[in-house]
């Protein structure tokens, strides 16, 4: 039976910590529990389990807070790769997008995690509230709070995936290829690059701003490929993304965002211990 929901705890989980690797670890408690618990007085598992891995994402999101306040450069939202299924439903999609995932972190993490059940899944106020252990009125309550400020920070990125598909093309070519000018024509005059390494590999303390600035330093990192470096293409937290591998181990992971066709924001991902949900094999 736990297997039956185990997808949906680990989307679940996935959307309020940003982290596979922590989601994962938040399933796997949530197994622990369930193991010893009476299940024949389990009325409904799905709402029973559901539960348990939101309180348990809560609880980690409260250390995690911490944690993000002494992380080296900028933080953003581990890369984990999707299916087609999840990329042609736009609002599924968006819901993985590594653009959101960055806003929710300024969400309290109740207010996270009312936010993830109300517009990622559309769980009803009244099961929400249940869930936090808040009343029905709280969590409307705070559900309001967190859409708006979701609202209010959250870019609305183009959607159409073919678009994002072909510039991402364009994108990869220009870059790999050492064209400094065809780069320059998918991005955005206010782009802007956000890099994190995590201290643990190179990668800007700071994200960088403007046309030019974006274009050189994309061109400086194309030309430090890794040794036996492999690029691909694919579907990244719901839309096209770019991974670059050394061997077979994962060194890079970029996602684009787009605004009138055009890349107005780069997310890009070195540090390896957020790229080991993507290996090989």
């Amino acid at each position: 039976m736990f297997e039956r929901h185990r997808a949906r705890l680990l989307a679940v989980a996935y959307r309020m910590l940003g982290r596979t690797g922590d989601a994962e670890d938040v399933v796997q408690d949530a197994w622990l529990r369930w193991s010893l618990t009476d299940v024949a007085g389990v009325a409904d598992p799905e709402a029973y389990l559901v539960r348990i891995a939101t309180r348990l994402a809560i609880d980690r999101l409260r250390s995690a807070q911490a944690r993000h306040e002494s992380y080296v450069g900028p933080w953003l939202p581990e890369p984990m790769l999707t299916s087609r299924d999840v990329a042609e439903d736009v609002a599924l999609a968006d819901s993985v997008s590594t653009a959101l995932l960055l806003v929710l972190e300024a969400l309290s993490p109740i207010e996270r995690a009312v936010f993830v059940l109300r517009e990622a899944f559309g769980y009803p106020y009244g099961e929400i509230a249940q869930i936090v252990g808040r009343t029905e009125a709280t969590a409307r309550q705070t559900a309001r709070h967190a859409r708006e400020h979701v609202e209010a920070r959250h870019t609305r990125y183009n959607t159409d995936q073919a678009t994002r598909a072909v510039v991402t093309e364009r994108f990869l070519d220009a870059a790999t290829g050492g064209d400094l000018r065809a780069l320059m024509s998918v991005l955005a005059p206010d782009v802007e690059l956000v890099s994190d390494g995590g201290g643990l590999a190179p990668a800007p303390r700071r994200a960088i701003h403007g046309l030019e600035l974006v274009a050189r330093a994309l061109a400086t990192f194309a030309g430090r490929m890794p040794p036996e470096p492999s690029v691909e293409l694919v579907s990244l937290n719901g839309g096209p993304g770019i991974v670059i591998r050394s061997g077979q181990a994962p060194v890079v992971a970029i996602t684009l965002h787009l605004v009138d066709g055009l890349v107005k924001t780069i997310h890009l991902v070195s540090n390896p211990e957020k790229l080991t949900g993507l290996r090989q094999g």
